[in-house]
């Protein structure tokens, strides 16, 4: 069989190499000059420092067959996530941890203590948080959460918190130790020669044929299957409207030695009108003492536009009906299967896209060996 994969990032390299070594044609098609998707990395020509181009990208996963998979395709180094965050002029810890609450409150507590400071100061009237912000005042009260989410929250999203869903901040770790690695994941790792590589090495296999700078709508052959992962909306002709998106600008500056100590600080203030400033060569500390420039990044975030890159999906609750009456005009559609980030319109890590991939993997095979090829439109419910 023939089959077409639109988009060359993880999920779409996944599903091709998959469908490749049972032996069929794939036709992987990215508008894009490159593969990888927004994980692609590149030497930068004037530093050599391994850049992530569409913004940083941490590995971390608790899920053994994601774990295994991705280390079948190249090396990874053992990496930690610690972020820093500016607030009113301090430097603090994130995530929320009990430095950090020792750190702003001027306190010496311990564990338990901390604990029970914090629900001192949550607010108990929220039971059921709705929002961003009873999520927040709920869990945190009203200091940190205006110290270090609300300013940095409008800038990301370009909305109030109180516009926003609850569980955007329940992805949020709150610790009362000193545990500031951001993610509590057992295997987190950075790759030795960047996400490129891996994808790459995940696509080079015999029967797929990779077409780069080629929109799908371009294509003229016929499929037996096509799987999507570009933006839902756009397999449509946005006949429904358009959902929204954030996307993302960045502004480079190259600097001699180290310029901020660390890989990612948060500026947490409204009037700084990026939301941090990621320094690369930290990404990679194996190799950053062979680099005497640094090259760093000031990220803008903002309303994607009609030519922007998509990064990643709002889900305001006035799009919900839209969503759906796109999700139905989908499950109706024959032969497309709808994956990823923004073939299912979630705010999903790329170790979730992996998993999603490998578990379609499974769908597929199943479908394989029935009389009639039959695909769900979705492998997981988008809603």
């Amino acid at each position: 069989m023939t089959f077409c994969v639109v988009g060359a990032g993880f999920s779409g390299a996944v599903i091709a190499r998959h469908l490749a070594e049972r032996g069929h044609k794939v036709v992987v098609v990215d508008e894009r000059s490159h593969i990888g998707g927004n994980c692609y990395t590149e030497r930068d020509a004037e530093t050599g420092v391994m850049v992530h181009k569409y913004g940083p990208h941490i590995f971390h996963t608790a899920d053994e067959r994601t774990w295994a998979y991705v280390q079948k395709f190249g090396t990874f180094k053992p990496y930690v996530n610690r972020v820093k965050a500016i607030s009113n002029e301090h430097v603090y810890t994130l995530p929320v941890n009990l430095l950090t609450i020792n750190q702003f409150f001027g306190t010496t507590m311990g564990p338990k203590e901390a604990r029970a400071f914090i629900e001192s100061k949550a607010d108990k009237s929220i039971t059921n948080p709705q929002s961003f912000e009873e999520q927040a005042l709920s869990m945190i009260g009203p200091e940190l959460y205006r110290a270090f989410f609300y300013g940095y929250t409008r800038k990301q999203w370009g909305l109030e918190p109180t516009q926003l869903p609850a569980s955007i901040l329940k992805r949020l770790p709150l610790r009362f130790n000193y545990d500031d690695n951001y993610f509590n994941h057992p295997y987190q790792g950075m790759p030795e020669e960047g996400y490129t590589a891996i994808v790459q090495n995940i696509l080079n296999v015999e029967g797929i044929d990779v077409r780069l700078g080629c929109s799908f709508e371009s294509l003229k052959e016929d499929f037996q299957h096509v799987f999507y992962t570009g933006p839902i909306d756009r397999y449509f002709g946005f006949r429904l409207g358009r959902l929204g998106y954030r996307t993302l600008d960045f502004e480079r500056f190259v600097d001699d030695g180290d310029h901020q100590g660390t890989a990612v600080i948060n500026y947490c203030n409204e009037e700084v009108p990026y939301t941090r400033i990621s320094e690369h060569k930290h990404f990679a500390p194996w190799e950053q003492d062979k680099f005497s420039k640094t090259v760093c990044f000031r990220e803008y975030s903002r309303l994607a536009g009609e030519n922007d890159i998509p990064y990643y999906p709002i889900r305001l609750v006035n799009e919900k009906k839209m969503l759906e009456s796109y999700i139905e005009l989908a499950r109706a559609e024959k032969g497309v299967s709808f994956m990823g980030r923004l073939g299912t319109y979630r705010y999903l890590d790329m170790d979730v896209t992996i998993k999603e991939a490998l578990a379609a993997c499974d769908v597929i095979d199943t479908a394989l060996q029935a009389p009639a090829l039959s695909l769900p439109a979705f492998f997981v419910d988008p809603t």
